[in-house]
Order: structure tokens, then sequence, then C-alpha cells
């Protein structure tokens, strides 16, 4: 299989793949050394030649010929020189909102695709406000998000739209996520983590934007009253037959979810409302899980606001670079199950689920797989009505394509009535 020619032409690189030596950056090399086709030109980045070639000198088959791009977060011509030697850029250096954007807008700037793996809301923001207009100029699809945070909510409530209007059911109305999990954090997603809590605390405007529901929509004055607010709350689900906790990422996730619907035209239907929620289990056993949860979520916040203590959160965290064992990476899995019902009164769901590690092991696949729907099917995948380009979402830039390429690799990824 080779690239499919599209509008960027005379590109050295078909994707470069920035941040190679980190945690989520080495699995995500294993994974497109495993699965890239022939044809398709591979090149790994990073700030240490010598730390690349560690990484490269892992890898197997062709990869272990792979070029090297030496380029730096703080040396933006050198980000510049990396953006135009490719048509797909994937980015796994973080805290996203201290190094990603000077790649965002080298990638903007001259057409360039882009994905990463953020969760940071800020960020996100920030590159729509500064870059959305220029890269749709550009024909630059800037995806953010690529990772666990979001596909999972991203592509579960298109497939679940999809279904709905296919079966004639009518439009998506109040629709719930119920996650289950088992994973391990990293020394990146605690750094970013600290870095957005440092924002929010220090300034006002960004603390507003942090907490507003619709903080990714591209017209917030467009947007429907009645929206879901945030939960910190412990409830019983009885459509799941199982207790509920707040989910750390859904305050992240359903920004995107809203973004994608209003990029859509507001597609999912006037009457959707989106939340997301962790699911724990029956009985009582369900019960203290889900308070257990609530509780730990609370401290850690608590703990993290209180400038003193963080010296002692930084040690009881992983360190940047380091991560989950290969056993917890192997043994991790999640299942995201949608529930809705549609404004004919149906009831629906959509599942995405797969093994292995959410945050790593599973996000390696996920944004391994964005990146190559870019540089092998980027004329088969998506955009918004009326679009060329701009600062994206999984859904709106690479939907079905992604979730085919996702189910070809195990995962599952499907909607029907309930």
């Amino acid at each position: 299989m080779t690239p499919t020619v599209g509008r960027v032409l005379q590109r050295q690189h078909d994707i470069v793949l920035y941040g190679a030596t980190g945690f989520v950056g080495k699995l995500t090399a294993e994974h497109l050394a495993r699965h890239t086709p022939d044809g398709v030109r591979v090149a790994l980045a990073g700030r240490s030649r010598e730390k690349v070639e560690a990484v490269r000198d892992q890898l197997t088959g062709p990869a272990r010929d792979w070029p090297i791009i030496v380029a730096d977060s703080f040396d933006q011509q050198s980000l510049d020189t990396l953006a135009q030697s490719a048509r797909v850029v994937i980015s796994t250096v973080g805290p996203y909102a201290k190094y990603g954007l000077p790649l965002v807008a080298a990638c903007a700037a001259v057409g360039t695709d882009y994905v990463d793996l953020t969760g940071e809301v800020l960020f996100v923001r920030e590159s729509i406000d500064r870059f959305h207009e220029q890269a749709g100029h550009t024909g630059a699809r800037i995806v953010h998000s690529c990772g666990f945070d979001s596909v999972p909510s991203d592509l579960g409530t298109l497939v679940l739209s999809q279904k709905v209007h296919s079966d004639g059911a009518g439009e998506l109305g109040d629709t719930t996520l119920y996650m289950a999990m088992k994973g391990g954090i990293s020394g990146g997603t605690a750094a970013s983590a600290l870095t957005q809590l440092d924002q929010v605390r220090s300034d006002a405007g960004k603390r507003k934007i942090a907490l507003d529901k619709f903080a990714l929509s591209p017209d917030r004055a467009a947007e429907p009253s009645g929206e879901w607010r945030d939960s910190a709350a412990v409830r019983y689900a009885a459509e799941v037959k199982s207790w509920t906790a707040p989910f750390l990422m859904a305050m992240y996730n359903t920004r995107v979810v809203r973004r994608s619907n209003a990029l859509l035209g507001h597609a999912y239907g006037p009457s959707f409302r989106y939340r997301e929620l962790q699911r724990t289990g029956a009985g009582w056993r369900g019960r203290a899980t889900a308070y257990a949860i609530a509780g730990a979520l609370a401290a850690g916040l608590g703990v993290m606001s209180v400038p003193f203590l963080r010296p002692l959160v930084r040690r009881a965290l992983p360190s940047p670079g380091e991560g989950p064992s290969e056993r917890t990476r192997e043994t991790g899995h999640f299942r995201a199950t949608l529930r809705t019902r549609t404004t004919t009164g149906a009831s629906y769901r959509s599942v995405v689920a797969a093994q292995g590690d959410p945050g790593y092991a599973a996000t390696a696949v996920m944004l391994g797989e964005s990146a190559l729907c870019l540089a092998i099917s980027r004329d088969a995948c998506p955009l918004p009505p009326g679009s060329t380009g701009g600062v994206l979402t999984p859904a709106t830039a690479l939907g079905t394509v992604l979730v085919e390429r996702l189910r070809d690799k195990g995962f599952t990824i499907e909607a029907s009535a309930a």
C-alpha cells in the first residue's frame, strides 16, 4: 500500500513522530514499526539525536533505518524545518501548554497535518483561537486529542448518531458515556495535570474557560442552554445497573464531543446533551468504589492545589518519561458504553472498547492509526461542512476512516438499538 497523493506534494516524509523518546512516544514508534505499510516514509524526531537513535535501535524491521530529525520545542526554526519536511506530524511532547503551540504554529503555516494526544482544554482553546483560521487557509488538519482523550468519546458519539439517523429513529437526546477501565498513569500525564492546574489557579480568565461546558465551541453564543453541568456526584445508573463515580477525563472529553457536534452543524440534534461517568459496579462494592473514587479525586485536587504540598505530589507521581509497567499495559483495558434516548423515544447504545492500558498501550494505537489515516487515506477522511482544514476533532477530521482502522487493530466500535 502506498500513500494517497494529496494536496501536499514534495515532502520528504509522510509521518514524523516528534517526541519519540517519551513514554507514549516510544510506544507509538513501536506501533508504527509494526503496522506502517511499505512505502510510507516515517521519521523520528526529538531534542537529542543520541536518545532518538537509542529508541530506533529497539525497533524492528525497516524501522531501524528510519531517518532522525533533531528539533526542540524552544527552537522555532527547527520546528519549522520539521513541519516543512512532513505531510503528517505526530506530537507526544507535553505538557502541551508549555511545549505544544510552536509546533502547531509551524504545521498550520505550511499546511502540514498534525495529531496529538492532549487532554488540556486551555491549550486546545488557544490553538483554536490562534491557528484555526490559518489552518483552514493552508488546508492543514490540526487534530488534537487522538488518544484515550478523546477518541472513545468522540467516535462513540459519532457512530451512535450515525446509527440513529440511518434507522430513522430521530436524533440524539440525553446521552451518557459510562466508562469502565483498568490502567496506570505516566509522568507526562501527571505533568500536564499540574501545569493546567497552575494555569487555572493563577488566571481567573483561564479558570472560566476551563469550567465552561462549551469551552471549545466554534461559536459559544450559538450553543443551546440546558446542557448538563460537570458533576462530582455518586449515583446509581439503572440503565447500566451500576453505581457511577465522576470520571476524571469527563471535563475534557465532553468539550471535545460538543465541539464535534458544533463543527458538524449540531448534527447530533438540538436536544443533544452529553455527560461522562465512571462505572464502578453493582451492589455495596460498586457503591463503595464509587465513593472512594469521588473522594480520591477531591483529595488529589485539593492536595495539588496547595503549593507547599507540591513536592510531595511530585515525589508520589511518576517522573516525565516514566509510566506503567509492561504487565500493567498488557492487562489494562477500557470499555466505553454510550446510552441515549432519541427524540422518537427509542433507546440506542454504542460501545468503544479495547484491550491494553487505555492511556498508553491503547493510546499508542489510536494515535498511530490517526496519523496513518491522514498519511494513507486523507482523501477519504471527512471534513466539517464548508471546511478545508482547521483545528478539528477526531470525529470531524478522521471519522469512520479511523473507526475502520481501529476495528482492524482489534478495537470494538459498534452501535445498535438497546
